[in-house]
């Protein structure tokens, strides 16, 4: 390598995160600083990272994309079959995360998983490109292939059974995690960086500052 990672050093000077400035409730700060990242035009500014653990105890993550939030909770799309999906139906305790680097900041969301209603899946299966609904009937997630022709051959056999009409496959739908548990991390100069939690207690939020 060329430069020692142990020498890599930034210092975090953009912003500044108090109680008077953030929100009483978690998602309205979560919505403000999700808009000043689309705003500033990151990429993938809705990618997250999901955390789950499996009935060994071994944890696992992967990159999801956010695809609505609201009161509710917060909604990705996947295949119910895949690694994830079977360790949500073992244990639906799970955690988010994400990180935009280019605002210093990171969110943390922590909470129970549900599945959305069928009706918001089939809604949202309809309105991805036809390419990506076929492709949620060639792959099957996280399981061992021979090669990437079975990928290829089975898009065709489905694109060539469904035309230009394919339903949602049975095994490919929405979650939800419905956060009991938020954190909103500031860097900050000196490594001395904000950090506010927000947990629930008593059907309210509480908000507390955590040490960095």
């Amino acid at each position: 390598m060329d430069k020692n990672l142990a020498d890599l050093r930034k210092s975090y000077e953009r912003d500044a995160l108090d109680e008077e400035a953030s929100a009483a409730n978690p998602l309205q700060q979560f919505e403000a600083w999700l808009q000043q990242a689309l705003d500033a035009q990151l990429p993938e500014p809705n990618a997250m990272t999901l955390a789950t653990v499996g009935a060994d105890g071994r944890p696992s993550t992967r990159i999801v994309l956010l695809k609505g939030v609201d009161a509710r909770g917060i909604v990705w799309y996947t295949n119910y079959q895949s690694r994830k999906g079977r360790e949500l139906a073992g244990n639906p305790q799970a955690a988010l995360q994400f990180h935009w680097v280019e605002l210093e900041r990171v969110v943390r969301i922590e909470g129970l998983v549900e599945k959305v209603e069928p009706e918001l899946s089939d809604a949202y299966y309809a309105s991805r490109p036809l390419d990506s609904r076929i492709g949620a009937w060639a792959s099957p997630q996280s399981e061992v292939i021979a090669s990437r022709a079975l990928l290829v051959g089975n898009a065709a056999k489905f694109g060539l059974k469904y035309a230009m009409n394919p339903p949602r496959p049975p095994h490919w739908g929405g979650y939800r995690l419905v956060p009991d548990t938020w954190e909103f991390w500031q860097g900050r100069k000196s490594r001395l960086h904000d950090r506010l939690r927000y947990r629930l207690q008593d059907g309210a939020w509480l908000r507390e500052r955590l040490a960095p």
